[in-house]
């Protein structure tokens, strides 16, 4: 039983992506977690206020279990799976951030010193979230879709597109860490 601890390799999690994936094909079905907050939004009554959350939010009803897996499986994941919560990154990495100011870098799945509790008394942190929680909002809706529905839906259809998001995801990801990231912090 101690192989349950141990990390699993990245194929395993790449098989079964690749099997949902060609499941979603075969009953024509798409997959992305920023579908799942439309529907969610117009649940709660969105769609009184703003015409992009009216449309048949009972048609992607099935769409929601990707969110109640999301949950429980990273629940048990969490419980029941791992032995250590830490992330184990590269020690030159681990360093770098403790420069900028981490130390809980490598010992803490996220970073205490930006989404820990003590971090909302912090205006910069809660700035930071804000902002950086309004861009991805922007940029999920400019593109049409979020990184999980353009790389592993969109990517798996062949579309074209979603290979330009991905490349611009990436892209922006890394001018985020290696450019914006040191100057924030």
């Amino acid at each position: 039983m101690n192989w349950i601890f141990e990390p699993w390799p990245w194929y395993t999690s790449g098989a079964m992506i690749a099997l949902v994936m060609f499941l979603l094909i075969m009953i024509d079905k798409t997959f992305g977690m920023s579908s799942n907050l439309r529907t969610l939004c117009t649940i709660c009554g969105a769609d009184k206020t703003a015409d992009f959350f009216k449309f048949d939010w009972k048609a992607q009803r099935w769409n929601l279990i990707v969110v109640l897996g999301v949950i429980i499986g990273g629940f048990i994941a969490s419980f029941f799976l791992t032995n250590d919560p830490s992330v184990t990154i590269n020690p030159k990495t681990v360093e770098r951030l403790n420069e900028l100011g981490f130390q809980s870098a490598g010992d803490a799945y996220l970073p205490t010193e930006l989404f820990g509790l003590s971090a909302m008394y912090n205006f910069k942190s809660v700035l930071i979230l804000a902002v950086g929680g309004i861009l991805v909002g922007f940029g999920a809706r400019y593109a049409g879709g979020c990184t999980s529905g353009h790389a592993i839906s969109g990517l798996s259809n062949l579309q074209v597109p979603s290979l330009l998001a991905v490349i611009g995801f990436f892209l922006g990801g890394l001018f985020m860490i290696h450019i914006l990231f040191p100057l924030i912090f």
